[in-house]
């Protein structure tokens, strides 16, 4: 029986990056076969490599399931049909065919030309706006009666974030960012030094720095430093949940964290109960911003993010105790204001929490350069298997970290 062929092509750091390796381990590996038609490699590290390929399969269906799992890979169709357009039947009800968006970079092929996508995410659908013909990736429950959604992958290129080259990181003093590398042996005083230096020249510049962060900053006493760098200007958004704000809040009306002091470690008389006081606290005099305004909160964390004006968002969750009056207990509002947050960030830095980095993870394009600081290398590698692979891990105590780099940065 005669095979079945497909003309296809990518471009971009093929080799280097791996990607030409994983296009043609994909077509092995699902049963397909392969003739490269057309190979221009690039001879300087400017100059990106184009490949043809003429991908076989026993029938039709088997080449479209091989389409749909190369596009993430920047694999397109060398005759690109436009794309196909369906109308939503109802609210957050998507075509059956819709295609499902990935945080790369990507563009849709309308009326004979490329046509980019705004608002990159993963895991959405991708809309054309009836007025302005622009493209945007929303989530599902976001899509109204009428909205036109593309539908299958035959129309749309993606721009794999291909893995920096040593030359670079040498001239930049970055790490590497893109790689999803982790790594327990990484020198975390290099780590450290480094993340100051891209701080510095980001906020130089103008530039936009969001942290996500859980309350383990607060208990291994690292808050203080977190709160400096927020004072001078360093942090520009702030994600998290109640428990860093309960916990920074404890540890300024009672010098405890989750009933331990943080300066004798040892556990305090009726610790167990501070949190709440201090949730009481808040609750008596309305909000944070009013405990600021009465004199009641002076120093902290909470004071320094209310104080400098940055925006944040405290996200609700079932453990939660209180909550906070600024607590956000509507998650899908909280989905909003995290993305809404990190729109245009430059660096995001997760800070020992998994739910929240993963969350925030799932909301960013993969050129942003992401810093996940864990105790726990298998964070970052959670991070990397739902999507997140610009992930960049350093394995450290986060208190420990954030004093270096409040010391690199003083």
């Amino acid at each position: 029986m005669a095979m079945k062929t497909r003309m296809i092509q990518a471009e971009g750091h093929l080799i280097d990056s791996g990607i030409l390796s994983k296009i043609l381990n994909t077509i092995l590996g699902d049963g397909g076969d392969y003739r490269i038609t057309s190979f221009k490699v690039g001879k300087t590290p400017d100059e990106i490599s184009l490949v043809e390929i003429e991908m076989r399969g026993a029938d039709e269906a088997l080449l479209e399931v091989l389409s749909r799992k190369l596009t993430p890979f920047g694999v397109f169709e060398k005759a690109v049909p436009s794309a196909l357009f369906e109308v939503v039947d109802k609210d957050s009800h998507a075509p059956e065919s819709f295609y499902s968006s990935t945080n790369q970079r990507t563009e849709v092929y309308v009326d004979g030309k490329w046509v980019p996508v705004d608002d990159q995410r993963m895991d959405a659908a991708i809309v054309r706006e009836p007025k302005t013909g622009r493209l945007v990736c929303r989530k599902i429950r976001d899509l109204k009666t009428g909205d036109h959604v593309v539908c299958t992958s035959d129309s749309v290129r993606v721009f794999p974030v291909e893995v920096e080259r040593s030359e670079s990181e040498l001239r930049t003093g970055g790490f590497g960012f893109m790689t999803g590398e982790v790594s327990s042996e990484r020198s975390v005083d290099t780590a450290v030094k480094k993340t100051a230096v891209l701080m510095r020249s980001i906020r130089k510049r103008g530039g936009k720095i969001v942290v996500v962060c859980g309350p383990v900053v607060v208990h291994t006493g690292g808050v203080d430093a977190l709160a400096s760098l927020v004072r001078n200007g360093y942090i520009q958004g702030f994600l998290g949940g109640n428990a860093v704000a309960v916990h920074d809040l404890e540890y300024r009306f009672f010098g405890t964290s989750l009933g331990v002091s943080l300066t004798t470690g040892r556990v305090s008389e009726h610790g167990h109960s501070h949190h709440m006081r201090s949730i009481n606290r808040i609750y008596g005099c309305g909000s944070i911003q009013a405990a600021i305004d009465m004199g009641v909160l002076g120093e902290g964390l909470m004071y320094e993010i209310v104080k400098s004006g940055i925006p944040y968002c405290l996200a609700g969750s079932i453990r939660d105790d209180g909550p906070l009056p600024e607590t956000v207990n509507d998650m899908l509002e909280a989905q909003r204001q995290y993305a809404h947050i990190i729109e245009g960030a430059d660096l995001i830095i997760m800070l020992s929490t998994m739910l929240h980095s993963i969350g925030t993870g799932n909301m960013s394009p993969a050129w942003v350069k992401t810093i996940c600081v864990d105790i726990n290398p298998a964070v970052v590698t959670k991070l990397a298997d739902r999507g997140s692979s610009q992930a960049i891990g350093i394995v450290s105590d986060v208190g420990l970290f954030l004093r270096a780099l409040e010391a690199q940065l003083a």
